[in-house]
């Protein structure tokens, strides 16, 4: 839209060549209420704690704590705040008989500086046709993603590529997976050993036990 001063068509014939309703060109939405920004911050603490929660589970946990709220407010809050359920994403966690299996190392370990504990996972990114996988590495004290990677198929490839990239630059004490192929595979878990890194991998079935990089899919 052209601002009226700079053009001598008024809004409502602007908006009429352009077939747009003027209500949406001047409607302003409103943010969250004190009230919901207040109670978005409970599911978001107990999401960390209880990343299986699902909507029911979180009202039946609000009520809990006194909070008069139904199924129907609880999911749009989730929503915006970009929270489901933790489960298992299709087709991106396939195991290999043939690979060596690690213990998990993180249960109980106090995290308290940046480089101790890294973690990495794969998702995939719908686009306007097919989709593509996304690989993310981790630090688990700062949060902050150290490196990424793109690919259309799902070989260990362009995982073994982001890691590789970024241990050039600095490495940490444990490195944690998952039990997918692209990650048991001695093509990625030996330069980690051979640096004196520390492999972790989750148990089957249990994507909490990586549940920082669970939440930063959420946000994806």
């Amino acid at each position: 839209m052209i601002d009226r001063q700079d053009c001598d068509f008024s809004m409502r014939r602007q908006c009429g060549l352009l077939g747009v309703n003027r209500s949406s060109l001047y409607y302003r939405r409103l943010g969250e209420c004190e009230e919901n920004l207040g109670l978005m911050r409970l599911p978001d603490e107990q999401y960390t704690r209880t990343p299986f929660y699902g909507v029911l589970r979180m009202v039946a946990y609000l009520r809990s704590l006194g909070h008069k709220v139904n199924p129907k407010r609880v999911r749009r809050l989730l929503r915006t705040m970009g929270l489901e359920a933790v489960y298992q994403k299709p087709d991106t966690s396939k195991p290999n008989p043939e690979h060596t299996i690690y213990p998990y190392l993180l249960r109980g370990l106090v995290i308290d500086r940046c480089d101790q504990v890294w973690s990495t996972d794969i998702t995939y990114v719908r686009l306007a046709s097919g989709f593509v996988y996304l690989m993310a590495v981790m630090d688990w004290y700062s949060r902050y993603v150290l490196g990424w990677a793109l690919s259309t198929t799902l070989d260990a490839d362009f995982c073994i590529e982001a890691v590789s990239n970024i241990l050039e630059r600095r490495q940490c004490d444990i490195f944690n997976t998952d039990q997918g192929a692209q990650f048991t595979t001695p093509r990625f878990t030996r330069p980690l050993l051979a640096k004196g890194i520390k492999v972790s991998m989750d148990g089957r079935g249990r994507a909490s036990d990586n549940i920082f990089v669970e939440r930063l899919w959420r946000t994806v």
